[in-house]
């Protein structure tokens, strides 16, 4: 463990004292902690000076990181470790370095590498050839495929799905997204401080809090920030609000998908009365503009707290009767029951995390492993039904949702008030780096931030959790029907713009 440093999450440390090992002992270093059920936060390359370097954040039930020098073309780690698999491919896109014996080697997104170098990929940008991507085919006289994408109805992102069939089984499903590349981490990079946050919180618009928090605290670290007690309780309600309504939203939406109306127009009402609660907590329904470096812009009064808690002991017997209605559906649960199963060890092979980890029997919870504001002073969750499948998704969304409601009723119950926000000019200490984690609603959310030698953002690395999940999208369409695939999909309901940075 000497080739890696141990940090805390939210703290700043030197880079300094970051080990810089030769590539072949970084590499063994990671497989070996794979190989002993560690998991993978962060790994990525960054540019100092004139050379190019690789980093990474690793964690057990503690948090590590390590790094070295990058070569342009190197050994892949993928070849051993599944859990390297979607990092390694954004390092080739972002940086020209070539994972030599990638068993998967194609891009993640559409754009030219940062470094200028050749495309590792074989796509010519010069002349406006954006799509070398060799899909994944299955061969046979009854094999067919079918195509879904990139444009879909409505306003959604671009995303392609094509899907390798016998009849209506799946052998096989592709996603492939990246068609906008919106260029957040160059972006995060280059503009004054004060427009970070928001930025940030429209990284993935759905989860406003969750990277508005993690840039936060990032910032808080770098800067050497205070946050009061009153403005910690104010976050942690605005994210659990945050994850109520989401999961509140995706129940009902998985309702319809199985042709149970009732439910989904139900809970359509009723997220938006937790919409509400997050307006009335912090000025907006999606959560902007409340999560600030320092604490928050709005005090949370005496008004409030009485207004959140009459409207959560209203609805909260509301929620309750409506998930009876859908869990005690035999139709629905015959529709639920062993449908796109991701089994343990593969959700363990690439790293699934979130309420989709956990469905599959993955523990992991950032709030309980590594906990930030108030998290540490709250009671854990526990999830009855981790059977992989559909069911088992909706199931741990449910008792989230009570969970959740739990939480905040017992912050509400508490007397801090946060202090008038007064926005600072930051300063961020040089040489650095810092590593926030969050407990998402999909998951587990990380911000990596690394300062030069005059204190300027020299890295911003983003991980949102879906990219990890679209990966078990895919696994959890194997030898399904193919009419699954919208109950699968929602039952994961994942970010095309949280991916697409």
């Amino acid at each position: 463990m000497d080739k890696l440093l141990h940090i805390r999450n939210g703290e700043k440390v030197n880079r300094a004292e970051i080990p810089c090992l030769p590539f072949s002992q970084f590499r063994q270093t990671l497989l070996d902690f794979a190989e002993e059920g560690g998991q993978v936060v962060q790994f990525f390359a960054y540019q100092e000076s004139d050379a190019v370097k690789l980093l990474a954040v690793l964690r057990s039930d503690r948090l590590f990181v390590t790094g070295c020098e990058a070569p342009q073309s190197f050994d892949s780690l993928t070849a051993v470790s599944e859990k390297f698999h979607m990092f390694e491919r954004e390092i080739g896109e972002q940086y020209g370095l070539k994972a030599e014996g990638h068993p998967w080697l194609k891009m993640v997104r559409y754009h030219k590498n940062y470094s200028g170098t050749a495309d590792v990929f074989g796509n010519d940008y010069s002349q406006d050839i954006p799509g070398n991507y060799p899909y994944f085919t299955v061969e046979g006289e009854t094999v067919h495929e079918v195509a879904v994408g990139p444009v879909h109805a409505g306003i959604i992102e671009p995303g392609h799905f094509r899907f390798q069939c016998c009849g209506e089984r799946v052998f096989h499903l592709e996603i492939q997204l990246g068609y906008q590349h919106r260029g957040v981490e160059k972006l995060l990079q280059s503009v004054p401080l004060k427009r970070l946050p928001i930025i940030a919180e429209t990284i993935a618009g759905d989860t406003t809090i969750g990277h508005g928090l993690c840039q936060a605290q990032a910032l808080e670290a770098l800067a050497d920030l205070q946050v009061d007690d009153g403005a910690r309780v104010v976050r942690t309600i605005a994210l659990e609000l945050e994850r109520i309504a989401n999961h509140i939203g995706d129940l009902g939406a998985l309702s319809l998908d199985v042709a149970f109306n009732p439910p989904a127009a139900y809970f359509g009402r009723i997220r938006g009365e937790y919409l509400n609660l997050s307006q009335i907590l912090g000025g907006s329904r999606f959560g902007r503009g409340l999560v600030r470096p320092g604490g928050v812009t709005h005090v949370m009064g005496e008004e409030q707290r009485r207004l959140l808690s009459d409207k959560l002991a209203e609805l909260t017997p509301e929620v309750e009767h409506v998930n009876e209605l859908i869990f005690g559906s035999p139709s629905v649960q015959a529709r639920f029951d062993n449908t796109g199963t991701v089994r343990r060890q593969d959700a363990e092979k690439i790293g699934l995390v979130g309420y989709a980890g956990r469905a599959s029997g993955l523990a992991y919870d950032a709030r309980v492993s590594f906990p930030s504001e108030c998290y540490a002073e709250l009671p854990a969750n526990r999830n009855l039904k981790t059977e992989g499948d559909v069911c088992s998704r909706a199931t741990v969304r449910r008792e989230e949702i009570m969970h959740s409601t739990g939480l905040i009723n017992l912050l509400l119950a508490r007397s801090q008030e946060a202090k008038s926000y007064t926005p600072e000019e930051l300063n961020l200490a040089p040489q650095s780096l810092v590593v926030t984690l969050n407990e998402g609603w999909r998951g587990e959310v990380s911000h990596c931030i690394l300062t030069d030698d005059q204190g300027k953002i020299m890295r911003y690395k983003v991980k949102d959790p879906s990219f990890h999940n679209w990966t078990g999208l895919a696994l959890a369409l194997r030898d399904e029907g193919i009419s699954d695939f919208p109950l699968c999909n929602k039952s994961f309901n994942l970010s095309y713009c949280g991916f697409d940075l």
